[in-house]
């Protein structure tokens, strides 16, 4: 229902509420916290664990490989000073080149086997977010908003997924080799390795002052990429509305908001990328000049044997040039790794971030737990006492009875605003009443299981959604075992005659239903669904009088038996049911069948003869 405003300061108010209900939506579905992150991070790699070894292994074996390579340079220079001749350089070379050839191919299968573990752990995520999102409550989808669970189903999966497939792998590369170099500098000598880790001592406190920042930072991007989501599909969706109503300087404002927090979050990591990678870029040098530096000055105070250093009784170890240079060329070398690792630090940050709003959908409310309920004893529907309200807002809802019997047809009417789609929603068990009880076969509607309740009780409104795909896959969702002659049938039933080919595609590429073709699309559905108890929301709003009534009437043929509750605005339908719930400011006011309402010369009535336009016994429309 769309309300007027009226006066500026109205239109102000609802602005400000607008924007509100936004930045407050986007925070409903929780966030994983750093505990459960780990957590989720060490149960996948337990999962695919032999793989995870494999990885870890390969990587090892290609950096041992890579650290070959200077200590024989060192060699060579030693044995070059010491007189060796050329076949002994060309032994060490050669060993060089083996040693290099082993690096590169380890290297290249640790990277293919990394890559396999990443995609098969994406695609576990993607299946347990798929499950988790499906399992979600109507409800707590639509008070978050679709942009934040769009976003964390694309944009963060994505980030996930590059982690895995990409920047994870390279990374895990990238700190064995760095390991490994850093222990080769001390085992080469003890001094020359504490130089080289002491100089590596401004990325420690780079990094740390980056990684304490770093999370929050790209937590508070990912809100408001999901806020600006959320305000351009509220938009775009809505435009012809927006632009009925003269409500483009509004939305146009809201959009700029969102667009301004998005650019103020993403100036905030740039700027500590900024800080980071600058003192990154000088501290690589710093350990490979002091590691130089003090080589010399070691092999200058040598006084027993050259590069020997003794100060008194301690002896600090031997210092050669060819260990000098190797040092050096390991801490140079050092710097490939190091800088792999943060390249990446920040796609680690971004998808850790991603990954904590992905893995939080684990912590959303769901429906009622399996099992928890009992089975309902039959398909009577109750509701006693009901009273609703959104959001802490005041009740819409006020103390509503009402007792549905099994295979009954009940139309509920009223004025717009009365509270019938509140009342079709707690029936339909998406939402539970504040106070009061809603009750399947004597079972809380809210509280059974999703599968358990859309056996019992389904509700259909006037917003339906097309799936990518063909008509057939569209109505299998329904039901998976159909015939194609019971799909035929049943979109016989709503009269879709424009569905003749079952493997007609649907969406870019091929047809684009309209609104009344996709309403019927969702009722063929309903057919194959065939669920004891329906609630039609104005399900046949969108088609013309004509096939709404031959739709209606196909339904109540094939659903003979069956309840159906109506929520309509064409009292037709409300003649054809076996009774009529008048709602009025959130109140059943008169319960009854057409002819009694019509008598009682009541509320009813008064929008029978209204819409009519004559006595109750005139020609229908």
């Amino acid at each position: 229902m769309i309300a007027e405003a009226r006066g500026g300061e109205a239109a102000k108010a609802a602005e400000a509420a607008e924007a509100a209900e936004a930045a407050e939506a986007v925070d409903r579905l929780p966030v994983a916290r750093p505990a459960q992150v780990r957590r989720a991070w060490v149960r996948l790699v337990r999962i695919d664990g032999r793989a995870f070894a494999g990885v870890l292994a390969l990587n090892g074996l290609a950096a041992a490989a890579g650290l070959a390579a200077p200590w024989l340079l060192g060699r060579i220079v030693d044995e070059v000073r010491a007189g060796a001749g050329l076949a002994t350089v060309d032994r060490l070379a050669l060993a060089i080149l083996v040693c290099a050839l082993a690096q590169i191919v380890l290297s290249r299968y640790a990277g293919l086997a990394g890559h396999r573990f990443g995609e098969r752990t994406l695609a576990r995520i993607r299946e347990e977010f798929a499950d988790r999102a499906l399992a979600l409550p109507a409800t707590t989808v639509e008070r978050a908003g679709t942009g934040d669970l769009i976003t964390r189903g694309t944009t963060d999966v994505a980030a996930v997924g590059a982690t895995l497939r990409d920047a994870g792998p390279m990374m895990a590369i990238a700190a064995v080799q760095a390991g490994f170099v850093l222990t080769a500098v001390f085992v080469l000598s003890l001094l020359l390795g504490a130089c080289g880790l002491a100089g590596l001592a401004g990325i420690w406190f780079a990094t740390r002052w980056y990684l304490r920042r770093a999370v929050t930072a790209y937590l508070a991007e990912g809100r408001a990429n999901a806020a600006l989501a959320e305000e351009l599909a509220a938009t775009t969706s809505g435009a012809r509305t927006v632009a009925a109503l003269r409500l483009e300087h509004r939305r146009l404002s809201a959009c700029r908001r969102a667009i301004e927090e998005c650019r103020r979050t993403r100036v905030r990591t740039l700027f500590l990328r900024s800080v980071l990678f600058p003192v990154v870029d000088v501290s690589y040098a710093i350990p490979v000049a002091g590691v130089l530096l003090l080589g010399g000055v070691l092999m200058t105070l040598g006084t027993v044997t050259l590069g020997t250093v003794t100060l008194g009784t301690v002896t600090l170890g031997t210092v050669t040039l060819g260990t000098v240079v190797a040092a050096a060329l390991y801490l140079r070398q050092l710097s490939a790794p190091l800088n792999t690792i943060l390249e990446n630090l920040e796609l680690l940050q971004s998808s850790s971030a991603s990954f904590a709003r992905v893995e939080g959908l684990a912590q959303a409310p769901r429906g009622g737990p399996a099992g928890a309920a009992p089975e309902p004893v039959d398909d009577r529907i109750e509701v006693r006492g009901a009273s609703y309200a959104y959001d802490g807002g005041p009740d819409v809802l006020h103390g509503v009875d009402l007792r549905v019997r099994p295979g009954e047809r009940l139309a509920i009417v009223g004025p717009s605003g009365a509270g019938k789609t509140t009342l079709g929603r707690l029936l339909a068990g998406m939402d539970a009443p504040r106070t009061g009880e809603v009750t399947v076969g004597g079972v809380p509607v809210a509280g059974l299981d999703p599968d358990r309740l859309r056996e019992r009780v389904m509700l259909v409104t006037q917003e339906h959604h097309v799936f990518l795909g063909t008509v057939r896959d569209n109505l299998a969702i329904a039901a998976p075992g159909a015939t194609d002659a019971e799909l035929r049938a049943a979109l016989s039933t709503v009269g879709a005659d424009w569905a003749v080919d079952l493997d007609t595609h649907l969406g870019p590429g091929g047809h684009r239903p309209d609104g009344a073709q996709a309403q019927q699309l969702a009722l063929a559905r309903v057919v194959l669904a065939d669920p004891h108890t329906l609630i039609l929301d104005e399900a046949t709003a969108l088609l013309d009088p004509r096939t709404a009534r031959h739709t209606e009437r196909a339904l109540a043929a094939v659903l003979a038996g069956r309840t159906v509750i109506a929520i309509a605005h064409r009292l037709q339908t409300a003649r054809d049911a076996d009774r009529v719930a008048v709602m009025r400011d959130g109140r059943l006011t008169e319960l009854g069948t057409h002819e009694e309402l019509v008598a009682a010369g009541g509320a009813y009535a008064a929008l029978w003869h209204s819409w009519h336009g004559g006595p109750a016994s005139g020609t229908t429309r």
